[in-house]
């Protein structure tokens, strides 16, 4: 894939967020770099939708760096919790940012509750420049339920408490590979170098 750009500058302070980015995309021609490297300031996310606050971390990214950059934002939404944590996924239970408290604010909030339907949710903003009238955004969706006790080693976030139907795992006893290809961030950036396949034969 010929792209238009040969940096990118992925929008993110979040390591686990970033080792699977990285992944996702290491089959492009492309230098990923983290925005830390390059000293870009956490970005403010005031906005109650995903996708809202990915296009601020993008914009944001390429305003202090002047390269392409690419935003996720992405949280766990549970429907008998009318979507919470959602948008607030990773500051769910306070500062500063905690998945342990964030997982035991889950579990206290549900309690002994039934109803535990739940789905991780991630949008994917890439513009090529900060005023990027046409940003290329990509979503995904994973559904699974929420358990009452952790499993699992791996992963970070809500991942230990995360169940995929499909596989009977949690997220954090998959391997990255496996979890690349079917989670939320996975079928995003699917999406997203579909976008990317058709921009490199403009």
């Amino acid at each position: 894939m010929a792209l238009p750009f040969h940096q990118l500058v992925i929008a993110s302070g979040n390591a686990g967020k970033l080792r699977e980015i990285q992944h996702l995309l290491s089959p492009l021609a492309l230098e990923i770099i983290p925005q830390s490297k390059l000293n870009v300031p956490e970005c403010a996310e005031p906005y109650c939708t995903f996708i809202e606050n990915a296009l601020a971390k993008a914009r944001h990214a390429s305003q202090h760096t002047g390269l392409p950059a690419l935003a996720d934002d992405s949280g766990l939404c549970v429907d008998s919790l009318q979507g919470a944590p959602g948008v607030l996924s990773a500051r769910y239970a306070g500062e500063p940012k905690s998945d342990e408290r964030n997982n035991q604010k889950l579990l206290e909030v549900l309690g002994d509750s039934t109803e535990r339907i739940a789905h991780f949710y991630c949008v994917m903003v890439l513009v090529r420049h900060a005023n990027d009238p046409e940003p290329l955004i990509a979503e995904g969706q994973w559904v699974g339920e929420i358990l009452k006790e952790y499993r699992g080693q791996d992963g970070f976030g809500y991942d230990p408490l995360f169940l995929d139907a499909k596989t009977g795992k949690t997220v954090a006893e998959l391997s990255l590979d496996i979890k690349s290809r079917i989670s939320h961030r996975g079928h995003a950036m699917a999406k997203l170098l579909q976008k990317l396949e058709r921009l490199s034969h403009e």
